[in-house]
């Protein structure tokens, strides 16, 4: 059968003046064929020869092939751009001629054109078309019996709220970065190494994007003498840099680098100056 919003090996079964009809098998039925217009067909294609090709539901409700691999699939998730917004629904560009609608009624705020979201696609079962969806509580869970405390992750931001910023783990499950735990401001769309703070009471999952605990301040200080050894001992980013300056280098907030520096400096690793930092004398000779 076909797998609408996926990729399909099929096979021509025929050929009309404006193009060919498709199907995983000659005996297929007519609500397992698909139509490949003459414009998208590959040069020289004949009756009977097989090819790969992404198929989608019309306006009218045909089923349709085309050789271009769009941007995103059916049950997928990724991050589109809004070209066009309506009162009923937003279109997104997914690379093909159409545009992905997403419907008002799948909408998690309303759509902005310009803009980046966090998109699902997904087949209707109402019209047996390919929509796509920013409300994502819809088709991941907001618990995970795999998370744990401390596993490092990868974020996807999909929403802002008061809290903070709500987040697909792993492409797996939902959470909630506070704001307090995001060491700068991000945007939808953005992806960013992070770690499980902790799993709440009632299943949900707080996201941090630095680790808390002594191996992750023991990896920074690490780090810093790493960057200092490949810098030939000298580095201006400073207790002082700034927080964005900081974070781009290290991954971390300007609180944690300062303890950072402070510990390496208490065991005697570096010396701190107005504008920059040393590694020690002794830790030079070590080199």
């Amino acid at each position: 059968m076909l797998h609408v919003g996926k990729i399909n090996r099929l096979t021509v079964i025929a050929e009309f003046p404006f193009g060919f009809q498709l199907a995983p098998h000659r005996d297929a039925e007519e609500s397992d064929q698909a139509t490949l217009s003459r414009d998208n067909a590959p040069e020289g294609l004949t009756e009977g020869q097989e090819l790969s090709v992404f198929v989608f539901t019309d306006n009218s409700g045909q089923m349709i092939a085309t050789p271009d691999t769009p941007k995103i699939q059916r049950d997928d998730t990724r991050v589109l751009r809004a070209v066009g917004a309506t009162h009923f629904g937003a279109f997104f560009d997914w690379g093909l001629e159409n545009d992905l609608l997403v419907p008002a009624n799948q909408q998690n705020t309303p759509v902005s054109e310009g803009m980046n979201y966090v998109v699902h696609a997904f087949v209707d079962n109402a019209t047996g078309r390919l929509i796509g969806s920013t409300r994502l509580h819809l088709f991941y869970p907001e618990q995970s019996a795999y998370a744990k405390p401390g596993d490092n992750v990868t974020a996807l931001v999909y929403a802002k709220t008061e809290l903070g910023y709500k987040v697909l783990v792993n492409e797996q499950y939902l959470g909630l970065i506070f704001h307090s735990d995001a060491l700068v401001a991000l945007k939808i769309g953005e992806s960013v190494p992070a770690v499980v703070k902790q799993v709440r009471e009632d299943g949900k999952i707080d996201i941090t994007m630095q680790r808390q605990d002594q191996a992750g301040r023991d990896a920074l200080q690490q780090a810093i003498i790493e960057d200092l050894i490949a810098h030939g001992g000298l580095s201006t980013l400073t207790d002082k840099s700034q927080p964005d300056a900081i974070y781009k280098h290290f991954s971390v907030s300007k609180n944690a680098y300062k303890k950072a520096l402070g510990a390496l400096f208490k065991q005697r690793q570096i010396l701190i100056e107005k504008d920059a930092i040393r590694l020690a004398p002794s830790r030079t000779k070590q080199k």
